[in-house]
């Protein structure tokens, strides 16, 4: 199916599972279609299984927006006391489309609850999520839901809600990421379960050895928390600033504490320094944060020592503690207060899921559940942006239940494709507008706001450091292109590294550094005992140690920029 026949699909207000292997454009068609709610004045909740994942659409996690929680089971008690809160039965009486994106993890049981909680609020019992459209958006191969103890896992396709909601399949099967096509094919490879000898090979020469000068400012994945802390304790301890150590409180029963200390992600004891990488664990939209969002501890606040974080996206903002609590008819059962932080220079594979990274260093030597390897892998845009620190022989397998689910779901995305070609376009236009109206949206389309127009995305083909050449050479300074593109002042300058590999000219004078500094750089260049990498590299820690202790504040990044334009 193409990106062209789902978006078809769509608009005729089907309960939609829209589905693909890595490349195939599920984002693309996503943002086309919220982008053609909006311009029709029609209401859409964007919402996906994860934080991160949810803030890459532009929404809030689907267990936040519909008031579940961390619920594991509604009753008609929890539904009534839902219904009476006014905002959130306002919100759910005005949405028309309710989009969930990365529904692997969500479990058939979450589906099921969701489907009577809109049934409940919509006051339509017999109605299927009581007449919203469902978009379900996501690939089953990737992470599954998590199972407590030893119980089998609750995939999404064995809801009952699954079953009545009156799917349709769209699984699309073109590909957008023309720029490795052998990568496509490890990927693809992985889903079909058919590696060959040769797949894993090409796999096996992306391993090296971990040296934290060789992967600055790149994303770190591993599968165990153990490993993750390990890299962030000894991140902590190599910067050298003060430390401020926040504690979590809590009041309330145990027992619940105990639940929420484990849903809230936010760790019990928390130390940061100025330069920590953080992400934050919980919404907050007003303070302009949600869960997922990237950053790092730039300076704490004068007045009460809070921590400031500066996003990815250039935002600063001050963090003052959140709450996280049991409500039971309006009485806070119990409750934990904690800075809503925790380190980033690595993190889980779990908690990559939604990601789309340029590059990523990935150790699978300890993957443990199906979908972990492709999870992992997928993220990454490009096989050069792959950095294996070893794969084990079970990390790339793939459940073998998954597999016959896909081929029947291709089987009837066939079939829907075939439907929809034996309709006219004038039929097709009238079924499209019919949903409009049902809607009480506008058949004439409305312009949209630059605002909402930044939250729908667009597919470029373009190769990643190209575009951002091309920003450069139009005049754009790298703190501009950075911000524009939402990437970090170090990708753009991996992106120019890249140029500068395959020949082209980047020695753009509106990108120089400051005349004194890039002078004051190429002096430690000088000076500075000089240690290489086996490939011949020059190792930049001992000029920043150089540097430093001349009393110069410049980071690798800064540092990196200079010794490419002297052409080191």
């Amino acid at each position: 199916m193409t990106q062209a026949h789902a978006l078809d699909i769509l608009k005729m207000g089907h309960n939609i599972f829209l589905t693909g292997s890595a490349g195939s454009g599920k984002t693309y068609v996503l943002n086309a279609y919220i982008k053609y709610l909006r311009e029709h004045a029609i209401d859409v909740a964007v919402t996906a299984s994860t934080g991160i994942a949810a803030t890459h659409m532009g929404g809030m996690t689907i267990h936040a927006w519909s008031g579940i929680g961390i619920r594991d089971m509604l009753s008609d008690y929890d539904i009534d006391q839902m219904e009476s809160k006014k905002y959130l039965y306002d919100r759910f009486e005005k949405v028309k489309v309710l989009v969930i994106d990365e529904i692997s993890m969500l479990s058939g049981t979450f589906l099921d609850n969701l489907d009577r909680l809109c049934r409940g609020m919509k006051r339509k019992d017999t109605t299927p999520f009581g007449g919203i459209q469902i978009i379900l958006c996501g690939d089953l191969f990737q992470l599954p839901p998590i199972s407590k103890g030893n119980a089998p896992v609750d995939f999404i396709v064995q809801a009952s809600a699954w079953r009545s909601m009156g799917l349709a399949m769209c699984y699309l099967t073109e590909q957008h990421r023309q720029e490795d096509d052998t990568f496509l094919d490890i990927l693809n490879a992985i889903r079909r379960n058919e590696l060959e000898s040769y797949h894993f090979e090409t796999l096996e020469s992306r391993i090296k050895e971990y040296n934290e000068e060789d992967f600055q400012n790149i994303t770190k994945l591993f599968t165990h928390n153990a490993d993750v802390d390990t890299i962030n304790d000894k991140q902590l301890a190599g910067l050298d600033t003060d430390q401020r150590v926040f504690y979590m409180t809590s009041k309330g029963k145990q027992n619940l504490i105990d639940n929420l200390k484990k849903s809230c992600l936010a760790p019990e004891i928390l130390k940061l320094k100025i330069g920590t990488e953080v992400m934050f664990v919980k919404n907050n939209f007003d303070k302009g944060f949600v869960n997922g969002t990237r950053g790092t501890i730039v300076d704490f606040d004068s007045e009460m020592d809070l921590p400031i974080v500066k996003t990815l996206d250039g935002e600063s903002i001050t963090v003052d503690t959140e709450n996280w609590a049991v409500e039971d008819e309006g009485k806070i059962l119990a409750s934990i207060t904690q800075i809503p932080l925790r380190h980033a220079w690595a993190i889980t594979v779990h908690k990559s899921q939604g990601m789309s990274l340029d590059a990523a260093v990935i150790d699978l030597s300890k993957s443990f559940s199906y979908g972990m390897g492709y999870v992992a892998l997928s993220r990454v845009r490009t096989l050069d942006g792959v950095h294996l620190l070893g794969i084990s022989p079970n990390a790339l397998a793939v459940d073998p239940s998954i597999l016959i689910v896909d081929q029947q779901l291709q089987s009837l995305s066939d079939r829907a494709v075939e439907r929809l070609e034996n309709i006219s376009k004038r039929a097709l236009q009238t079924m499209h507008d019919d949903f409009i109206v049902k809607c009480n949206g506008s058949l004439t389309a409305l312009k949209l706001s630059k605002k909402d127009l930044k939250k729908v995305g667009k597919v470029s083909t373009e190769k990643t450091h190209q575009t951002t050449y091309d920003l450069i050479k139009s005049g754009k300074t790298i703190p501009e292109v950075a911000k524009e593109r939402e990437l970090t002042f170090g990708t753009i300058v991996n992106h120019l590294e890249k140029c500068r590999e395959l020949n082209m000219d980047v020695k753009f004078h509106h990108i120089y550094m400051d005349g004194g500094d890039l002078d004051v750089i190429k002096k430690a260049f000088e000076h500075a005992p000089i240690s290489r990498t086996d490939a011949g590299i020059i190792k930049l820690s001992p000029i920043k140690s150089y540097l430093d202790k001349a009393g110069y504040e410049f980071s690798f990044d800064q540092i990196r920029l200079a010794k490419m334009l002297l052409g080191k």
